[in-house]
């Protein structure tokens, strides 16, 4: 898979699917949000085939992240089949974004 830009319009339909989702809540004049989108497409190259990435611009796509109350940024939400189950606020290396979803694989 490849990470994926969404949209308020298309959120609902692109988060329904089965297994792990992240989502990346980022704008780019984040400093922080610009060092974790590395993280997440370092991740991405290993583990594309078992999460799928989504990520939301908070400053175009306001309705969703107000909807999750994404206060700062980088925020990041896990889902499992559609639902939320776990968050992550700033910027993290891979090898804890690794340990973050492996927690909630079973």
């Amino acid at each position: 898979m490849t990470i994926c830009h969404t949209a308020d319009t298309t959120f609902a339909g692109d988060l329904k699917s089965e297994g792990l989702t992240l989502v990346n809540f980022w704008a780019p004049w984040c400093s922080p949000c610009r060092f974790f989108g590395t993280v997440l497409e370092a991740f991405d190259r290993e583990h594309s085939s078992e999460v799928r990435i989504l990520k939301v611009n908070v400053d175009e796509e306001s309705h969703t992240a107000s909807q999750f109350g994404v206060m700062s940024i980088p925020t990041t939400i896990l889902f499992k089949n559609g639902d939320p189950v776990d968050k992550i606020v700033g910027a993290i290396h891979v090898d804890e974004l690794k340990k973050f979803i492996a927690n909630h694989k079973n």
